[in-house]
């Protein structure tokens, strides 16, 4: 498989990494990308963005990231506060009057960036398509009673995460959080980043590939976390069953529709290319888009526990997921970002200056940080001296 792009001499082990993923790891198609103190040193891509049609993954292909949109949502969120528009720890319902319902009068916005606000799945079946509309989800969440008291515990958001945080930023700003991000961050970092993909720009996304358990080489998923959580959402009773099944979600088929790729689900339907997605994390290493005071914040962690979602230790900040035994960001335990369903991550190491970005369209099953993305941070930080 050969590697396009380009790639500064110090960090030819990450494009070796990025070669085994391919040989080794059943990669299909995928790009990756570096930013070390704002400047890029890493950019490859390669393979195939659509199996049926051999179309080749070239320099702009765009890929559906799951739940690394979470990042980009809490930018959003994280710039209003930081403008004084938004207090993250003010009522939710003061500027959202229907979240009050159902004794949530006192949940705040902090709540909902750190997965406590207790309403993790839907309370009766929705369709993908009721998704599509940011105000029947958000009418739907506003009506429910919480699954625990908020700010006792926390579960994973999955899907809700978005829209509850993305209304809050509607509210505020009298845009969609779509529309806020296109606008306070993609515009002026020259991203291509979308919540809400443009039609005219559909030609360009990958096609996801489902996992196949009878191609996946040792190490590329299925591992003793990812069994506990399966046997959980397997279990109809469990809140985790609740959160991952309705809406009905469980091919990746929904995630390839060019309806889903124009809505925005702001916790699970960005789209971006790899650099990109280093490029937007290595300005926040360099505290470019947000200040250290509110970076300081953001990573601080909020909640750090058994998750009610996910079953194992989970770490988030304001928005962020922080390391824990479901993500990692590379050997030295720093860094902050998101990882996403299959194997999407961005993040950011401030102490090391670097942004990191991976696409891909083959769906592992790892829960959280799998093996084609380990190798790859691996490889970046001995390049640093860290690994």
């Amino acid at each position: 498989m050969d590697a396009h792009g380009t790639c500064d001499p110090r960090f030819e082990p990450v494009r070796e990494a990025f070669r085994r993923n391919f040989e080794e790891l059943n990669e299909v198609g995928a790009a990756v990308a570096v930013h070390v103190d704002g400047e890029p040193v890493v950019d490859l891509w390669g393979g195939t963005a659509d199996v049926a049609s051999a179309r080749p993954w070239d320099e702009d292909t765009l890929a559906l990231v799951f739940s690394t949109t979470k990042g980009f949502t809490a930018v959003c969120a994280l710039l209003l506060w930081q403008r004084g528009e938004l207090d993250v720890d003010a009522p939710v319902a003061d500027v959202w009057p229907e979240f009050a319902y159902a004794d949530k009068g006192a949940v705040t916005t902090r709540q909902l960036l750190s997965h406590q606000a207790g309403l993790p799945a839907f309370d009766g079946p929705i369709t993908v398509e009721e998704c599509h509309d940011a105000d029947v989800v958000a009418s739907r969440l506003a009506a429910q009673v919480p699954r625990w008291e908020p700010g006792t515990a926390h579960g994973y958001h999955a899907l809700t995460y978005g829209w509850l945080v993305g209304e809050v930023i509607r509210r505020v700003s009298g845009r969609t959080v779509g529309r806020f991000f296109a606008d306070e961050v993609a515009a002026p970092l020259g991203l291509d980043t979308f919540l809400g993909l443009p039609p005219e720009l559909e030609e360009r996304v990958a096609t996801l590939v489902p996992m196949a358990l009878d191609r996946l080489p040792p190490g590329f998923g299925l591992d003793e976390k990812t069994m506990a959580l399966v046997s959980t959402i397997l279990d109809q009773s469990s809140l985790t069953f609740q959160v991952f099944a309705n809406p009905p979600l469980a091919m990746v088929e929904p995630f390839n529709s060019p309806e889903l790729h124009r809505a925005e689900w702001p916790a699970a339907g960005g789209i971006t290319t790899a650099r990109s997605l280093s490029k937007l994390y290595g300005e926040l290493a360099g505290e470019r888009v947000l200040s250290p005071a509110t970076l300081d914040a953001a990573q601080t962690p909020q909640v750090d526990g058994p998750d009610k979602v996910l079953v194992l230790r989970t770490v988030f900040g304001l928005g962020f997921a922080l390391p824990s035994e479901v993500v990692s960001y590379g050997p030295t335990g720093n860094g902050f970002g998101h990882d996403g369903a299959g194997g999407s991550v961005g993040f950011a190491d401030r102490r090391a200056g670097v942004g990191f970005g991976y696409v891909m369209n083959q769906m592992s099953a790892s829960l959280g940080t799998d093996e084609r993305v380990m190798n790859l941070t691996h490889a970046l930080y001995s390049c640093l001296g860290e690994g």
